[in-house]
């Protein structure tokens, strides 16, 4: 049977559920495949028709597009917190493969980037250069906590220097307690020799990329910041303006309205004073939105265009957090406008840089 065929896949580690439907949403094959690229690939090549692919991100998500690309039309990874539909009703493996299939012939998917392997390296290595950052973070805030927990105050970065360990840990009189600050004290500094290490191979990586160069001329970006920008967006071409960089950033504003209309004397007419509620949008990329605020809080300490314009919005009586906000959106969308038209970075531009 030809014609076009809609293929849900429920993935896991072990197995993949299927479900087949045709375009009137009729399912004509289920089954239970194992997750091996050549048993997948067995399966596709026996159904007939033009198919159209779909499954949720997830751990297995860029192997399984990579493998299906080549050989199916249609590739759709989707979102699953857009997923509402297969979060009602009964659920099992079999159910949410139909679902996914049902929602993909509706067109009612919202799909996940994949496809740009050009700068694959650079995300993997960047990957991992904020995975240790994550880490190392977190292991200094134990590092303090231990010392707070018996009411040593540990304020500032002194706490984590070699050179004045001996004398942090004579403050520790109990053994238990000082043996696991040694502990700590040893994965600070294995992690800080991972960092120096990732650090210079996510740079190494970034000067194979023009565009890192390009970048490193917007003021506070600097070179891990323009390396990481490359490695999390991947292309500028995916976003079509700056305000879906911005959502995508989780720096795009959104807002929620009711009852914004009302008779009066039989006559329709919206109301004056409106409640809105507004705020940011919370599904979104957190390295990329940290890495654009990063950037504001640095442009607004560093002498330049970025602080002339945040001193100029403060003397105006508008909030520092408002004025950060305005910052990072700028970054954003002369980040994207370089990128995409392969400029250099231009103050006398600035001011034309909507934020």
């Amino acid at each position: 049977m030809s014609g076009e065929k809609y293929i849900g896949l429920d993935v896991h580690q072990a197995t993949i559920s299927v479900a087949v439907m045709d375009s009137e949403g009729k399912i004509i094959m289920e089954s239970i495949l194992e997750t091996k690229a050549s048993t997948i690939l067995d399966f596709l090549a026996g159904v007939r028709g033009t198919l159209s692919v779909a499954f949720e991100e997830g751990t297995s998500a860029t192997w399984l597009y990579d493998l299906l690309k080549p050989h199916v039309p249609n590739v759709v990874v989707c979102n699953p917190r857009k997923n509402a539909a297969l979060k009602q009703g009964n659920k099992s493996d079999q159910i949410d493969a139909r679902k996914l299939a049902e929602r993909l012939r509706l067109h009612d998917l919202k799909p996940v980037y994949h496809g740009e392997t050009g700068v694959r390296m650079l995300r993997e290595l960047a990957r991992s250069y904020l995975t240790i950052v994550k880490d190392l973070t977190r292991v200094m805030s134990r590092v303090k906590a231990v010392y707070r927990s018996w009411a040593i105050p540990c304020a500032g970065r002194d706490v984590y220097y070699t050179r004045h360990r001996s004398h942090w840990l004579d403050k520790i009189q109990e053994p238990g307690v000082r043996y696991r600050a040694e502990q700590l004290y040893q994965q600070l500094d294995m992690l800080q020799h991972l960092r120096q290490q990732a650090r210079r191979a996510l740079l190494a990586e970034s000067r194979k990329h023009n565009i890192t160069a390009k970048l490193r001329q917007i003021p506070s970006l600097g070179p891990i910041r323009s390396a990481l920008a490359v490695a999390l967006i991947q292309t500028p071409h995916r976003f079509r303006s700056k305000r879906q960089l911005w959502t995508y950033s989780g720096l795009g504003l959104e807002t929620r309205d009711s009852g914004e209309y009302h008779y009066v004397q039989g006559q329709l007419r919206r109301r004056k004073k409106q409640v809105t509620i507004r705020g940011l949008n919370k599904d979104y990329n957190h390295d990329l939105k940290g890495l654009f605020k990063a950037a504001a809080i640095r442009a607004s300490v560093l002498p330049g265009p970025f602080q002339d314009f945040y001193q100029r919005s403060l003397a105006k009586g508008i909030k520092p957090t408002m004025v950060r906000l305005t910052l990072a959106r700028k970054i954003a969308a002369i980040t994207l406008t370089l990128w995409k038209k392969g400029e250099n970075f231009d103050v006398e531009k600035l001011k034309s840089q909507a934020a």
